[in-house]
């Protein structure tokens, strides 16, 4: 659409998701490519409950290329940001001289501003950073007529990024060229695949995690043996057990895989020199609870995993969710302060039997738990048709509300 003086200007919306790893990526063979050691899989968090929504401007009257994240403006040269506007510039060039239609030739050259919000707190092992790069370059893309495979973009920016690419149960294949073209991700399953999947987030912090992945892995890399014999022994085999209990929708094979698999990386950050730690004792609380609870059924009804934070991620069946709910009130009691303790996707209330509560036999750990907010597996990114939406004004500056 043309501005006021005349000039070409565009703008794009578009949401991207988080996803959460069951068989964890920790490691890189090349930082500045952003190559894993090894595989992983994850999945694909609904929009509703979760996501970063970024607006793209591009026009001739822009002096320099520009972002603000939540609010506030980022330096924009930061490197993998700089390497994923340099890589989706080039894809869009590229286009321009293979002739293919679509691509608005004088915006080639037109500087671009970037508006970014996340509706969950950053950088607190929430996977912000993943749904942030995924969302950047899909709308990126999207202004400049990029089509195509974006996973290996994403990747550029932040290696789990390239999983937010797709909706569902998705793998990152850690590929073996030195230029990582076949460091891509893939979709194992839609979200369509497993309706009666739940997820339930359990925010322990919503700080600022004391080390963050960088750095944490790139010490992991450098000091922990466990962690090569983990890439090279371990993660190919579970790579297929995962991907076939994912298949045949095989809850126990599933959740066993999935806690084992989180149990082994903070292993690993413990065996780090120095060491890591990203649990806190909510999150070693959270893991007996999970454990108790599945020992009194004699099966797997619920699964955990954590990332680099002390926040949990908890895998159920819909079956399962309100009953386990009320046990993670009953031992995590929420501050009575008015607040909303579940968001998201409703939850019934139910009465724990006292045999349960007895067989889990754990003291309460008050104030443990800041809220919760239930969702399911959902879709990858998508384009916010609503001009209303955008971020970014006429002006090419952000909204107040943005």
């Amino acid at each position: 659409m043309p501005d006021d003086s005349g000039n070409t200007f565009s703008m794009v919306t578009c949401n991207a998701p988080v996803n959460i790893a069951v068989i964890k990526y920790w490691g890189k063979r090349d930082e500045e490519c952003i190559l894993p050691i090894n595989s992983s899989l994850s999945v694909t968090l609904h929009q509703d409950q979760l996501k970063t929504t970024t607006t793209v401007a591009c026009s001739r009257s822009f002096q320099e290329d520009r972002i603000w994240l939540n609010g506030k403006e980022e330096d924009i040269n930061q490197p993998r940001l700089q390497s994923c506007l340099r890589e989706i510039r080039r894809l869009a060039r590229k286009r321009r001289s293979d002739g293919e239609g679509g691509v608005d030739l004088a915006g080639l050259s037109h500087k671009v501003h970037i508006c970014s919000v996340n509706n969950f707190p950053t950088a607190a092992g929430l996977a912000s950073s993943a749904a942030g790069y995924a969302c950047l370059v899909y709308t990126l893309a999207r202004v400049m007529g990029v089509e195509g495979e974006l996973s290996a973009v994403a990747r550029q920016g932040s290696g789990s990024a390239c999983r937010s690419m797709y909706g569902g149960f998705v793998q990152w294949i850690m590929g073996q060229r030195e230029d990582g073209k076949d460091s891509v991700a893939q979709q194992v399953e839609p979200e369509t695949h497993w309706p009666e999947l739940r997820i339930l987030v359990l925010v322990v912090s919503a700080e600022r995690k004391p080390v963050g992945s960088t750095s944490g892995m790139q010490t992991s890399v450098e000091t922990s043996s466990l962690l090569k014999h983990r890439s090279d022994s371990v993660v190919p085999a579970r790579m297929k057990e995962m991907i076939d209990a994912v298949h045949r929708k095989d809850f126990a094979a599933f959740a066993e895989l999935t806690m084992k698999d989180s149990n082994q990386f903070h292993a690993i950050c413990l065996d780090t020199y120095p060491p890591i730690f990203y649990l806190n004792d909510v999150s070693r609380h959270i893991i007996n609870l999970v454990h108790h609870y599945n020992q009194h059924y004699r099966e797997a009804r619920v699964a955990y995993t954590f990332d680099a934070g002390p926040n949990a991620v908890i895998y159920t069946l819909q079956q399962h969710v309100d009953e386990f709910l009320q046990v993670v009130k009953h031992f995590f009691p929420p501050e009575t302060n008015g607040g909303q303790f579940v968001k998201g996707l409703p939850v019934a209330s139910t009465t724990l039997t006292e045999e349960l509560r007895q067989a889990i036999g754990m003291e309460p750990m008050v104030k443990g738990i800041s809220y919760i907010i239930s969702t399911k597996a959902g879709p990858g990114p998508c384009i916010v048709e609503e001009p209303s939406q955008h971020l970014l004004g006429s002006d090419g500056l952000p909204k107040e509300s943005a």
